[in-house]
């Protein structure tokens, strides 16, 4: 499944966005589980230029891996 969002925003706006498409999914489409997913993203300056993001240690940031949300020690432990 492609899920596409068009146009220059904010990041904010993006996650908004995507919490909106995801509410959607779950509660109009009866989404529950998918096996992970891959988002794209294209950072520009606010000005529609094209920038490259950079690492503290000067390499370009190219693949960012997440493990899914945070968990605490109460959900780990049923508390």
């Amino acid at each position: 499944m492609k899920i596409t969002i068009k146009g220059e925003m904010t990041l904010a706006d993006i996650a908004r966005t995507l919490r909106e498409v995801m509410y959607s999914l779950e509660e109009e489409h009866r989404l529950r589980y998918t096996r992970g997913a891959t988002l794209y993203i294209n950072p520009t300056n606010g000005f529609g230029d094209e920038i490259k993001v950079w690492t503290k240690d000067g390499h370009e940031l190219v693949t960012l891996t997440a493990t899914g949300p945070y968990r605490s020690a109460a959900e780990d432990f049923n508390l």
